[in-house]
């Protein structure tokens, strides 16, 4: 079919099939666009769902954290065993007390809650004859912006379940215990003292065996001269 447009000749059948081929090379070009698109959205989203270690985020929807603990016990200047019992420790943290593990880490929990009349544990002990004894020694040693203070020594017949304050009160800060390897009555106590202030007590004896005259409960003080 011939027709005549502005005194030219159109075939009217070639332009109507050129014009469906454009027609069809659009409508392709917008479908390959769509799949392009749809493609790299799944390709985000699933860069979203995957982990730093290109395991899929599910992959640990088996797990749960769980915290270890000790729970809310703060910094831990100081911790000690027994070799007769491997699997058991004490943590000593600066504002949580006394903490106590008999499975090797697994599970802790508190052994000074409501007994001790402050919660800054600057040194563990305990008896290398007797594991059931346990001397604490109160007050943050390592000094800092801010410490607190502890109210002397402690000490527990029964590995920790129950505690008897054994004096030292204005010391404030304890650094060190060491007991007698053969006797467990005999502690030897180092105390920085005040962190800012002098104070009296210093050096420290604790020997029930050979000081009867000891008030059961309390610890000798003796006058210590700053030079």
């Amino acid at each position: 079919m011939l027709a005549s447009v502005s005194g030219y000749g159109i075939d009217l059948g070639e332009a109507m099939s050129e014009r469906s081929s454009a027609i069809r090379w659009i409508f392709r070009t917008v479908i390959l666009a769509a799949v392009v698109t749809a493609i790299g959205v799944g390709v985000v989203m699933h860069a979203q769902q995957t982990t730093e270690g290109g395991y899929p985020s599910n992959f640990f929807r088996a797990l749960s954290w769980q915290n270890i603990g000790p729970q809310r016990a703060g910094r831990s200047i100081a911790c000690a065993g027994s070799s007769a019992r491997p699997l058991e420790y004490y943590s000593g943290a600066t504002g949580g007390g006394l903490w106590k593990t008999t499975d090797g880490g697994v599970t802790w929990n508190p052994v000074t809650d409501g007994q001790i009349h402050s919660s800054s544990v600057g040194a563990v002990a305990v008896a290398a004859s007797n594991p059931d004894v346990v001397w604490i020694g109160m007050g943050e040693k390592e000094l800092r912006g801010n410490i607190m203070q502890g109210d002397g020594v402690y000490k527990s017949t029964d590995a920790g379940k129950t505690w008897k304050h054994m004096g030292l009160e204005d010391t404030q800060t304890i650094s060190r215990i060491r007991i007698d390897p053969d006797n467990p009555d005999v502690v030897y106590v180092a105390a920085l003292g005040h962190p800012a202030a002098p104070n009296e007590q210093a050096r420290h004896l604790q020997d029930d065996r050979r000081r009867p005259d000891l008030e059961e409960g309390s610890l000798p003080r003796r006058q210590h001269r700053r030079r």
